[in-house]
């Protein structure tokens, strides 16, 4: 009854008029006690596959004590099959995990609102509802945290004027099919072209679309790096980096965005200190794309 009720609440929200409210990007969750990272990763992905979500893969980025259990919801699925095109870049779940056993993970409405567009979003409202509910059950989910942003910005959200949003210079190349930009990630991937590694891959290929999470292992301008200048590693349930697939073309969101979308608190003197992320991220996308 109790997850029946948040149900009921979390949808009831699609119809609350947007202005009233603001949300933020993450949840905290119950610790788990562990000796060490890879241990705390392995007891949160049992705890999420005790619960009916499906671990997709692990992401432990280089120079940075805290990681990434990546999964899947089958409500979540079954939505994104039905509407298809770019909501795929929702069907990963998030959840970071700190070396001391502290877990927190994506809030789904945060991320649906900013990546849905606002005339869709009510088809979502009850999927999000459900997610929300299975991370409860899960990880004892609570306290939102990460920056407020009201809800009725994030369809259209962008860190100031003159910044990108959700698609502003995210079309990165376009193949004849989806089998054969699909196959161009995949094999670039394995080349880990651009010091980039695969962490998971989503696919329904019936309705050409995909997402593929990946590591930016680049010392000097991978994510050990530029997330280690923000101070960001509480934030860790933004990583892995991904680029996605619409029939033939591939996409990733520039940094811009998608940063300033998960540390919306940053200041323009944070920003700066990463000034070269932005471009040195577009520049791995595209090599993983197989644009230059």
């Amino acid at each position: 009854m109790h997850h029946f009720l948040r149900q009921l609440i979390t949808a009831g929200l699609a119809c609350i008029p947007l202005a009233s409210y603001a949300l933020q990007p993450y949840l905290a969750a119950d610790k788990v006690e562990a000796a060490d990272l890879r241990s705390a990763l392995a007891a949160v992905e049992s705890k999420l596959s005790a619960a009916g979500f499906t671990p997709v893969g692990r992401h432990q980025p280089m120079n940075i004590e805290a990681g990434t259990v990546v999964v899947t919801d089958p409500d979540l699925m079954a939505t994104i099959h039905r509407l298809g095109g770019s909501s795929i870049v929702l069907a990963p779940i998030r959840v970071g995990v700190q070396k001391d056993g502290t877990v927190s993970c994506i809030n789904p409405e945060y991320w649906a609102r900013a990546f849905i567009p606002a005339d869709q979003y009510p088809s979502f409202a009850v999927t999000v509802a459900a997610v929300n509910a299975r991370l409860h059950t899960a990880l004892n989910t609570g306290q939102a945290f990460g920056g407020d942003v009201a809800a009725a910005d994030l369809p259209h959200y962008r860190y100031m004027f003159g910044m990108e949003r959700f698609a502003d210079r995210s079309l990165i190349k376009e193949y004849p099919g989806f089998d054969q930009a699909l196959r161009t990630v995949e094999e670039n991937l394995e080349k880990k072209v651009g010091a980039t590694s695969k962490v998971y891959e989503i696919s329904f290929a019936d309705a050409k679309i995909a997402v593929i999470g990946f590591a930016q292992n680049d010392a000097d301008h991978g994510e050990g790096w530029w997330v280690n200048r923000i101070h960001g590693a509480d934030h860790i349930a933004a990583l892995p980096w991904e680029i996605f697939i619409v029939d033939g073309k591939i996409y990733g969101l520039y940094a811009r965005y998608r940063t300033a979308l998960a540390w919306p608190t940053l200041g323009m003197g944070q920003f700066m200190t990463i000034v070269r992320h932005p471009d040195a991220t577009h520049r791995m996308i595209k090599d993983i794309a197989g644009a230059e």
